[in-house]
């Protein structure tokens, strides 16, 4: 599949944008702290950045509201649904931490679950899909959910020595949640790499029981939308390479620096390594992004021989 950069900054900036969302909705971070604010407010931007970057993957931008009418059927129109009804628990927190310096236990609290909801149906537009086999499975929900939750709390962690809160409870609750986000997404990846396509020439031709299909001679000469979307290929060895990097930047490192803030306590260096957790864990996750849909194969291509 086509690795389109609007939809990789999409689910990666909403994704950590839910994720903080979702835990200042806990109420862990103190409402009369100035980063506390600052924190919805870059909540608010990752998310609504990230949807608007989606929207220029459409081949018409400025009919995208219409997606929302197909909420009964289409995981593209829940979440669209969902992403702005999050928007009104999300803003009413906002407002009475940015003015009135008090946490809201309701309006927190909804806008933790909507949070999940929406990201789950964000992981839900691809993982619905038989015709990418890699997508799915239930663990891109899983791998969806553990990774935003663990870009939520390591920008909390940051936020948290920036105003004085509960560093060492988030900085353990960020490595917890990324080890399991990334054992999540290294089973994801031993499933992609060990599956026997389930579509195959002989299957979507119906031509099986007669003997192996080869292709003669592509449908056309020219490249067309099909092609384009869903025919990128990448070298086995490149993508190696790659999950390497995603593991290591958006696992590793951040792991070992919040072991850092650990024993560093509240000072300059804790806060040096928090915001290169924070660099490196959404590197990690861009390059992770990348792979999801590099790696995937598009039950279509069988008709062009690949």
């Amino acid at each position: 599949m086509h690795p389109a950069p609007s939809i990789i900054f999409f689910t990666t900036a909403s994704g950590l944008g839910y994720g903080l969302a979702a835990v200042l909705g806990l109420g862990v971070l103190d409402p009369a702290s100035l980063s506390t604010g600052i924190a919805y407010l870059l909540a608010l931007a990752l998310i609504s950045g990230g949807l608007l970057s989606s929207t220029l993957h459409l081949g018409n931008p400025q009919r995208a509201w219409r997606a929302l009418s197909q909420w009964r059927s289409s995981w593209l129109s829940r979440e669209g649904v969902m992403a702005i009804l999050t928007f009104i628990p999300l803003a009413i927190s906002a407002w009475a931490t940015l003015f009135d310096h008090a946490y809201l236990p309701i309006p927190g609290i909804i806008g933790t679950i909507l949070c999940a909801i929406t990201v789950y149906c964000t992981a839900m537009i691809y993982a619905s899909l038989k015709s990418v086999q890699a997508w799915n499975t239930r663990l891109t929900p899983v791998c969806y959910l553990l990774l935003a939750a663990a870009g939520g709390a390591v920008l909390a962690a940051f936020f948290a020595l920036c105003g004085g809160g509960p560093v060492r409870w988030l900085s353990l609750a960020a490595i917890v949640l990324i080890v399991a986000a990334w054992v999540a997404k290294l089973r994801w990846r031993e499933r992609l790499l060990a599956m026997k396509p389930l579509s195959t020439p002989e299957s979507a031709t119906g031509l099986g029981s007669i003997g192996s299909v080869a292709l003669l001679e592509r449908p056309h000469v020219t490249e067309n939308y099909l092609t384009r979307e869903m025919g990128f290929r990448i070298a086995r060895k490149h993508a190696a390479k790659l999950a390497r990097i995603a593991f290591g930047l958006g696992g590793l490192v951040p792991v070992l620096l919040l072991i850092a803030v650990l024993f560093t306590g509240q000072g300059t260096s804790a806060l040096l390594a928090s915001a290169l957790a924070i660099i490196a864990f959404a590197t990690g996750i861009l390059v992770e992004r990348w792979l999801f849909f590099a790696e995937a194969r598009h039950a279509v291509m069988n008709y062009y021989g690949q």
